[in-house]
């Protein structure tokens, strides 16, 4: 049976909605993985939001593993 375009959503955004500690054995962060990265943005562009909304954008096209992969490189310390 084909998911529906809500479920697809659902499924391609899981990594982002997920807390940092559940989706990273290196992390006691219990914020979702879109906050943390939303919050390294803010911090590197000097809290200019449309700056940090437009590096936020592409997580939005990227599938779990690619979520998963672009912020372990940014966020682990």
């Amino acid at each position: 049976m084909a998911l529906t375009a809500e479920e697809k959503v659902e499924e391609r955004e899981r990594v982002l909605d997920t807390p940092m500690n559940e989706e990273f054995d290196w992390s006691d962060d219990k914020d979702p993985v879109r906050d943390a990265l939303w919050n390294h943005f803010m911090e590197a562009d000097g809290k200019d939001t449309l700056a940090t909304e437009a590096k936020m954008h592409p997580y939005l096209d990227m599938t779990n593993d690619e979520v998963k992969e672009n912020a372990e490189k940014l966020l682990k310390n």
